[in-house]
């Protein structure tokens, strides 16, 4: 757990191992700004969802948008509250016992109302997420038209209640267990980016797409 910060509320404190429990603005940015989907939990008069849905950061919000209709969307828009997660699998933990074993994690909640995102900050917000996408996309493929537009609403949600968990390292296993001969340690997991596959052969491939398949 982080010295320097503590939970910003009671319902975000991390109360299940507490070790692992990060408070810090900047380890929610990099878990926010490694994902590309958050799941987002809200209770409407038909009971409770918990939705994915692709999100973005810009500054102190988290970002996501959706037809007008989504039920999410007219939820959220309406001010319900709302808990968004996102979570990387980093390895799995093989331990020598069945109950020791876990997973490498990097976890993060977030709570709060969502507000509209209109006008100007509504269409470069939609450019942020093109970039999200792939950086340099916004320059080259077509913006939103007014149609478009006016079918989409964008949300935010401010990054002033939260909790980020992280585990790393090996399996924990009890010392009654040490001297098994069972395999111990950590199967890796990875998203590596592949080779872009071309729609057709028209179009020169632009260089920040030929270079997504080296990044990994």
């Amino acid at each position: 757990m982080s010295e320097k910060t503590g939970p910003l509320s009671e319902r975000a404190r991390v109360r299940r191992e507490p070790r692992h429990a990060d408070y810090e603005r900047e380890t929610l940015n990099a878990i926010i700004d490694a994902a590309y989907v958050c799941h987002l939990a809200f209770t409407d008069q038909r009971g409770t969802h918990c939705i994915p849905t692709a999100c973005w950061r810009e500054g102190d919000y988290l970002y996501i948008h959706g037809s007008n209709g989504s039920r999410l969307i007219k939820a959220a828009a309406l001010g319900a509250q709302v808990c968004l997660t996102i979570t990387h699998i980093d390895g799995l933990v093989l331990a020598r016992s069945a109950f020791n074993h876990s997973m490498n994690y990097r976890a993060a909640v977030i709570y709060g109302v969502c507000e509209e995102v209109e006008g100007e900050h509504k269409l470069t917000s939609l450019d942020a997420l093109v970039e999200k996408i792939a950086v340099g996309r916004s320059k080259e493929a077509r913006r939103a038209n007014a149609k478009e537009r006016a079918a989409t609403t964008v949300l935010r949600v401010a990054l002033d209640e939260f909790s980020c968990k992280i585990r790393t390292g090996g399996p924990n296993d009890d010392d009654e267990d040490l001297d098994l001969p069972v395999w111990a340690g950590v199967l890796p997991l990875e998203l590596v980016p592949a080779a872009a596959v071309p729609a057709d052969e028209r179009v020169e491939m632009p260089a920040y797409v030929a270079r997504w398949g080296r990044q990994g």
